[in-house]
């Protein structure tokens, strides 16, 4: 580039997009980058504040803005994702469909550690809509050395920074544990708000058991439902420290393996997570789940949905931003609650 007095540049070509703003009516490019400079447009760059311009001048070693920005779009852009057109160097990334969002935090982190450029994001981890931005990608200057741009593809690495993971409308049992719901001495209200929670996803229930306390009746009624083509399969109450608290062991009886029991997340310490050799998720829902409004659930959930495996090193991270905050009036996911950094 080159900096000249706005009244010389008159067939130049502008290597920039010149923005103007009406206060209440407009803002956007009077002029794209590119555009080659007539006598006439001359008054509206000076009304719009614009006594000197940059101008291309042709170097190989550099990149203007809105083509390096499309290189940090390229390093985010997954399946499933939409790139806008550049404008003013920048590019925006919406979703194609409804999805769990993910983010690969500590590549997204080198990348902007480099500086002169920047990439950000909406919190990965939550479900998004179609049409929902994504992200935002640019550089700071106006132009940045070719170089510059080769060490952040080299940081971001060979897949791209960003995933969205369509969520599956899948099918699943539920195992209300319990001797007072077994004999009816208490009427079984687990149920019906796990019918709706997942209702809300598109999943379907294949059948609901009350097995009581005994672990080994309920060992039984996960197999049986996981026999019957129940795609996940979900363990009520029973998860304490408390003697007839046998869940635990019936899940771990099953033969599953089991990647977390306790959670940094209040409410939900006491959830499990386990899976079946065939990669079918069992869990076991700790009460909070009943009469709390979010929950760890609320966070787990997607992630099987998508098929997105629920570890323990994933579990362990939850406890900074693991606190819900119980607002009198929920906002969830657009709330602090699961968004650690």
């Amino acid at each position: 580039m080159k900096l000249i007095r706005t009244q010389d540049a008159v067939g130049q070509v502008l290597c920039h997009d010149i923005t103007q703003i009406i206060p209440g009516q407009f803002k956007g490019p009077v002029f794209r980058k590119g555009h080659i400079i007539q006598p006439e447009d001359i008054p509206v760059l000076l009304s719009v504040g614009k006594e000197h311009l940059y101008v291309w001048e042709n170097d190989e070693t550099k990149l203007h803005e809105n083509e390096a920005a499309q290189i940090l779009c390229e390093l985010c852009q997954n399946a499933h994702m939409t790139a806008s057109e550049p404008k003013e160097g920048k590019i925006e990334l919406t979703a194609d469909c409804d999805g769990l969002f993910l983010v690969d935090s500590e590549r997204l982190r080198a990348v902007n550690a480099l500086g002169d450029m920047m990439i950000a994001t909406r919190p990965g981890g939550f479900v998004v809509h179609k049409g929902d931005k994504l992200c935002g990608t640019r550089i700071i200057p106006l132009v940045i050395a070719k170089e510059r741009m080769e060490q952040a593809r080299r940081a971001a690495g060979d897949t791209p920074l960003l995933r969205l993971l369509p969520l599956e409308k899948k099918s699943y049992g539920i195992v209300a544990t319990g001797s007072e719901v077994k004999n009816g001495m208490i009427e079984d209200s687990f149920t019906p708000i796990l019918q709706k929670k997942l209702g809300e996803y598109g999943c379907t229930m294949l059948r609901c058991a009350h097995p009581g306390d005994d672990p080994a009746a309920i060992t039984a009624e996960v197999l049986a439902m996981l026999d019957e083509g129940a795609q996940m399969v979900f363990c009520t109450g029973g998860m304490s420290v408390d003697p007839d608290d046998r869940t635990p062991l019936a899940i771990k009886n099953t033969g599953a393996d089991i990647v977390g029991y306790g959670a940094p997340v209040l409410p939900g310490a006491m959830f499990l997570a386990a899976y079946m050799p065939d990669g079918r998720p069992v869990c076991g829902l700790p009460g909070c789940v009943m009469y709390a409004k979010r929950t760890i659930f609320d966070l787990v959930l997607p992630r099987l949905l998508a098929d997105e495996p629920v570890t323990a090193q994933w579990l362990h991270g939850l406890g900074n931003g693991g606190l819900c905050l119980n607002c009198e009036e929920c906002h969830f996911p657009n709330c602090g609650f699961g968004k650690g950094v």
